[in-house]
């Protein structure tokens, strides 16, 4: 069914949001009364990080890992009652957007409903006693998906939210089967037709230690027959060495590039600076102007755009998962909002949804991206340290709106384009060669 992934979530912007640390009451009425100005930055799916109760034993500090559940079957008495979450969703539904709630399917709490009434259906140690696969995973319990038993429980699930939601986020998608996958979309389908899927794909260096020890791991090719959506963790370890200074700005042009010539041609992923397990966009890219140039990268990159609660008040704590953490927000304008906001009117162009895409390194960090369709091109030049520069562009010479916070228009002269550190958007004619 991923065959028929529209190329139209390539235009769409994702919020996620824990529900605990969002507002001071952790619950879902702090999230339902902040519906409008999250609809404001452009969003069009409110991802729920879990939403059901979190088990007791092994519990990671004092409140718990949201990612260590109890009962598939319920909400979270800290967020409030199920009520509570149906006229959460109602809301936003009303709002126009849409909503996902987190799918954790790989494991569940010790003290889980699951493990107390079916522990035949989970991984036992040699010693008999149920256990987990990834050792960091102290406070979980791991599946064992051999067991049909176990597929119709948690189909049977998966169909009870999809009465109330529009998809899911599958955490570590690959570590359970690709059939399973197969099976609960097409019986998901039925009680929700056009339900999205996204997977919390893996980074490279995962996969290869999983498959050393034995343990079956899914490719984000293979994830791609099942899921609409993959995560951006195949490439982000690239990112992460071009900030550090590890790897020069050309090593992260050609992973991007790639991605072009290994998926399938409707491939979409989930581009992101930051999420709940990766450090703050702030922390990780602390000078402001190389920030925004990212950010306005961000939203031109061909993919679903996600932003993490926060971010666009540039926070530069990550909430902690397993304690009350409430996320800051500041009384003061925030120049990122801004951006964010005109960047949300960009991402609706029809030329992101179906482009020859292409990312160039030059000197000084600048990348400079196009995407082109017929005889239109979309030009993107990010100076991703904030240097100013002169850069060569293939298009024709004359003004051009600007697209970035920066409502000049952008001059092309003699094929050259004056960068003075802020990013550069703005669309031309392309004439292909």
């Amino acid at each position: 069914m991923a065959k028929n992934t529209s190329k139209a979530y390539r235009n769409q912007i994702m919020y996620s949001v824990f529900v605990r640390n969002y507002s001071p009451e952790g619950a879902f009425e702090g999230v339902r009364r902040d519906l409008e100005r999250i609809k404001e930055l452009g969003t069009d799916i409110i991802w729920l990080m879990p939403i059901h109760p979190v088990g007791e034993v092994n519990r990671k500090g004092s409140l718990g890992s949201p990612y260590a559940i109890r009962d598939y079957r319920a909400v979270n008495p800290e967020f409030g009652t199920l009520e509570d979450f149906r006229r959460l969703v109602d809301d936003i539904h009303k709002l126009g957007m849409k909503c996902i709630i987190d799918v954790v399917y790989n494991h569940t709490s010790p003290d889980s409903w699951l493990a107390r009434n079916h522990p035949e259906w989970f991984y036992h140690k040699p010693d008999g006693s149920l256990g987990n696969r990834i050792g960091e995973w102290w406070d979980v319990v791991d599946l064992d998906y051999s067991h049909r038993s176990l597929w119709d429980y948690q189909i049977e699930t998966l169909k009870y939210w999809a009465s109330m939601v529009d998809g899911f986020r599958c955490d570590v998608a690959p570590l359970v089967p690709l059939d399973f996958w197969l099976k609960a979309r097409e019986e998901v389908e039925k009680v929700r037709p056009g339900c999205f899927w996204l997977a919390e794909s893996v980074e490279p260096s995962m996969i290869r230690e999983c498959r050393a020890q034995g343990i079956e791991i899914l490719s984000d090719s293979e994830a791609y027959q099942a899921f609409d959506a993959c995560y951006d963790y195949d490439i982000f370890p690239v990112f992460q060495d071009y900030l550090e200074g590890k790897v020069p700005l050309e090593r992260y042009a050609q992973a991007v590039n790639a991605q072009e010539s290994i998926y399938p041609g409707n491939f979409v992923k989930l581009r992101f600076l930051e999420n709940h397990d990766r450090a703050r966009a702030v922390f990780a890219i602390p000078e402001r102007l190389a920030r925004l140039n990212w950010t306005a990268f961000l939203y031109f990159q061909k993919g679903m755009t996600l932003l993490y609660a926060g971010q666009e008040a540039e926070a530069i704590h990550r909430p902690s998962l397993f304690d009350k953490d409430d996320v800051y927000w500041p009384d003061r304008p925030v120049l990122t909002a801004d951006l964010m906001k005109r960047l949300a009117a960009l991402k609706q162009n029809p030329i992101l949804t179906d482009s020859r895409y292409e990312v160039k390194a030059l000197p000084h960090d600048i990348l400079y991206a196009t995407h082109r369709k017929r005889d239109r091109q979309l030009v993107g030049l990010f100076s991703l340290k904030g240097t100013a520069s002169l850069v060569h562009v293939d298009a024709p010479d004359g003004f051009y709106p600007g697209l970035t916070l920066n409502k000049e228009p952008v001059e092309v002269y003699e094929g050259m384009v004056s960068v003075s550190g802020s990013p550069i958007i703005f669309e031309a004619p392309w004439k292909e060669k």
